[in-house]
C-alpha cells in the first residue's frame, strides 16, 4: 500500500509563482490534460495552508498549462491500486482531493479560476467551488462520470443543482458539453474572457493590493467579453429540459425524450442525450439523480460528504463493479461498452440506490472529516 504513495516521477506536476500581492498554482501536466495526481493535491493544499496566512497574499490565480484547465483526477492511477487489491488507496485519493476542494471553497483568499480549454470532473472540483470563475472561446465543461460507472461528484451535487430548472439533470446524466458561452449563460461562470487576453489579465491581477472581492470583479470586467450564444445551443432548449428533466425518475426522463424524438424527429442535442444516457451505467445514473435531488436543500459540506460516501462503496465494489467495468473498457480497451451490472435500468431499485448513500461498513473505512473553517464556501443559490 505504502509504494502507491511514493513520489510521481514526473517533477514540477504544480507551478507555484508569485507576483506582489498575488499568488499563482500552475497545473503543469499538459500531456495529461493536468490530470490530478495524489501529489499535485498535496502540493496545492500545503501551499494554500502556507498562503492564508501570509498577510502579504491577497490574492490567488488557479490555471491549467496546456488546451486544459483539468481534465479530471488520475482515474487510471485508482483503477490500478484497486486491481491491485488497495481500494483504500482510492478512498484516500478522493478524501484529499474533496479536502482541496473544500478549502478552495471557503479559502480566505479570494481566488480566480481561468479555466481555459477543457474542465471536467476534478477540474470542475476545483474551479467550480471557486469565488471567480473566468471562461474563454476555447473552454469545455462537461461531467461524463457516468460514462465509466461513477457519477458527476466532487460538489457537483452542490454547484449543478443551483443551475437553472433542471439543467444540472441535464448535464450530469447525459454528460453533454458546454462552452463557455454556456458556461456564463447558465451561471458556471463569472465572467467571459478572449484567451489573448488572459495574460494582460494576470497583469492587471498582480497589481492588486486588497481582497476586497468588488475590486477584483471590476478589473476582470474591464477584460471581460460580451457573449454570444448559438442557435442550435443547448441552452435555448431549456425550457424543454426542464420539462422533461423535471421528472422523477431516469425512466420517466428517458421515456420522454424518446417520446420527444419519435414525434418531432431530427432534434440532434434529444438524440445524443438519449444516447449518452442508454451507454451509461444505469446505477450511475440513478445514484447522480437521488445525489442532485438531495443535494438541492444541502450545503456544499453535506454534499462533499455524502459524494465521499458514495464514491467509497464504487471503489469498493460493495454492490457492483461498474466503475472497475467502465474504466476497463472506456480507459484501458478504448471504446468498448462496458458490461454494466444491473445492465438495465428497470433492474436497478430505489433499495438498490438507496445502499450507496449508507456508511460503508468497512474497518479500513471512516466518514470524511472535512477542516473547520471560518469562511464560509461560496454560496451558489438555487435557480429552480
Amino acid at each position: 500500500m505504502a509504494s502507491l504513495y511514493l513520489p510521481n516521477p514526473e517533477p514540477n506536476q504544480v507551478l507555484f509563482e508569485e507576483s506582489s500581492c498575488l499568488r499563482k498554482m500552475i497545473l503543469n501536466r499538459p500531456r495529461k490534460l493536468n490530470s490530478l495526481t495524489y501529489e499535485m493535491i498535496s502540493q496545492i493544499i500545503k501551499n494554500l495552508k502556507v498562503y492564508e496566512k501570509d498577510p502579504m497574499v491577497k490574492l490567488l490565480i488557479l490555471k491549467g498549462q496546456g488546451k486544459a484547465f483539468c481534465a479530471g483526477g488520475d482515474v487510471v492511477r485508482v483503477v490500478l491500486s484497486i486491481n491491485e487489491g488497495h481500494w483504500t488507496f482510492g478512498v484516500s485519493f478522493y478524501k484529499k482531493q474533496l479536502t482541496l476542494d473544500y478549502l478552495l471553497a471557503t479559502s480566505t483568499k479570494p481566488l480566480v479560476s481561468l479555466i481555459n480549454g477543457i474542465v471536467m470532473g476534478g477540474g470542475a472540483g476545483l474551479s467550480m467551488n471557486s469565488m471567480f470563475r473566468v471562461v474563454t472561446e476555447d473552454t469545455v465543461f462537461a461531467m461524463p462520470e457516468a460514462q465509466i460507472g461513477l457519477f458527476p461528484d466532487v460538489g457537483a451535487a452542490y454547484f449543478l443543482s443551483r443551475l437553472p430548472g433542471f439543467f444540472g439533470e441535464y448535464l450530469g446524466l447525459t454528460g453533454a458539453r458546454l462552452d463557455g458561452n454556456e458556461m456564463l449563460a447558465c451561471g458556471l461562470a463569472t465572467h467571459f474572457v478572449l484567451s489573448k487576453d488572459l495574460l494582460s489579465l494576470e497583469y492587471a491581477l498582480s497589481e492588486v493590493d486588497s481582497s476586497d472581492t468588488s475590486t477584483i470583479s471590476r478589473v476582470i470586467r474591464g477584460f471581460s467579453s460580451r457573449i454570444s450564444l448559438k442557435k442550435d445551443s443547448v441552452y435555448r432548449r431549456l425550457e424543454t429540459i426542464n420539462k422533461y428533466f423535471s421528472r422523477g425518475t431516469v425512466e420517466e426522463i428517458l421515456s420522454m425524450l424518446e417520446s420527444h424524438e419519435a414525434a418531432n424527429g431530427d432534434n440532434k442535442w434529444i438524440i445524443q442525450a438519449i444516447s449518452s444516457m442508454k451507454s451509461a451505467s444505469p446505477t450511475s445514473l440513478k445514484v447522480f439523480l437521488k445525489s442532485i435531488r438531495e443535494g438541492r436543500r444541502k450545503e456544499l459540506k453535506d454534499c462533499l460528504i455524502q459524494e465521499y460516501t458514495i464514491a467509497s462503496h464504487m471503489f469498493r465494489s460493495s454492490f457492483n463493479s461498474d466503475f472497475i467495468e467502465g474504466a476497463r473498457a472506456k480507459l484501458f480497451e478504448r471504446g468498448k461498452q462496458p458490461k454494466w451490472g444491473p445492465s438495465k435500468m428497470e433492474l436497478v431499485s430505489d433499495e438498490f440506490v438507496d445502499q450507496f448513500f449508507e456508511e460503508v461498513d468497512d474497518a479500513d473505512w471512516e466518514c470524511l472529516q472535512l477542516p473547520v473553517r471560518e469562511n464560509l464556501a461560496i454560496t451558489w443559490e438555487s435557480k429552480l
